[in-house]
């Protein structure tokens, strides 16, 4: 840290043991000129479990204050300081502040290094038992059951695995969407406080998953879904699906997008399909 121009370094901490703390970020907490964190005690509770003490200016940055934090740490960066950016745990910008601040930098063409380090994104995949060669990360899922079943309409045909977290609170409705969306036979992982005392990782289909999440789940949720298997099923093959929906109170239009969003099928061919077996009975 002792370069002559300032520069802003992202961290990645520990998701739960300190043991999971690179040499790097210590190095870093004892001699960057400032600590922007995402909350100071959590910051300053981890420097002391590590033996290390801050010798440099701590300052919050959550998601509250960082726009109006970034001007004072431009201005920082540019006099020569070494501004270290960490949130609670993992890395910052992925589902963390930061990624406003990177932004600026770059605008700004400052100087941006990262210490990386624990992600909940990596460690869920590894440990998730599922095909993982290609995934994407889609943070959050939306509160809303709507717009939720909106957005898991998006991954019914989305061949990588997704990673993304969920609040204990939600999870059980959340599965129960997935399940109606995307299938019951979808499978999935369940990865909950990773590297902390109680960690668990609960894998099976979307159907057991969301069985098993009704009595309640606590603590650090990141969920990986598999990603969609190619369908090559004929549209004919399709009609019984389509009036299952129908007889629940769906409208065919509506029944046909729902099986075509979650097959890959054409929703005009699975239309015409299924007037087409009407017409024949």
């Amino acid at each position: 840290m002792g370069e002559a121009s300032g520069r802003l370094v992202l961290a990645a901490t520990p998701m739960g043991d300190v043991g999971d703390a690179s040499q790097r970020l210590r190095d870093a907490l004892g001699a960057a000129d400032i600590v922007a964190a995402e909350d100071t005690r959590r910051t300053r509770s981890l420097a002391k479990a590590l033996g290390i003490e801050i010798t440099g200016r701590v300052v919050s940055f959550y998601d509250h204050v960082e726009t109006a934090r970034i001007p004072m740490l431009l201005a920082e960066i540019e006099s020569g300081r070494t501004v270290l950016l960490v949130t609670d745990a993992g890395m910052p910008s992925v589902s963390d502040p930061g990624y406003r601040m990177v932004a600026a930098c770059v605008e700004h063409e400052l100087p941006i290094t990262c210490l990386p380090g624990p992600s909940a994104v990596t460690t869920a995949l590894a440990l998730s038992g599922l095909p993982v060669e290609r995934f994407c990360f889609d943070g959050f899922p939306p509160r809303k059951s709507g717009q939720r079943k909106e957005w898991l309409r998006t991954l019914a045909t989305e061949p990588r695995a997704c990673v993304f977290f969920e609040a204990p609170h939600r999870l059980a409705d959340c599965l129960a969407d997935a399940v109606e969306i995307l299938g019951p036979q979808r499978r999935a992982a369940v990865c909950r406080e990773l590297t902390k005392t109680y960690e668990e990782v609960v894998r099976g289909t979307l159907a057991e998953l969301a069985a098993w999440a009704v009595d309640g789940a606590r603590g650090e949720i990141t969920v990986v879904l598999e990603g969609a298997q190619p369908v090559s099923a004929a549209p004919e093959d399709l009609v019984e699906r389509v009036e299952g929906l129908a007889a629940k109170g769906l409208r065919l239009k509506d029944a046909c997008a729902e099986v075509a969003a979650t097959t890959g099928a054409s929703r005009k061919e699975l239309y015409d399909a299924v007037l087409a077996a009407r017409a024949a009975e």
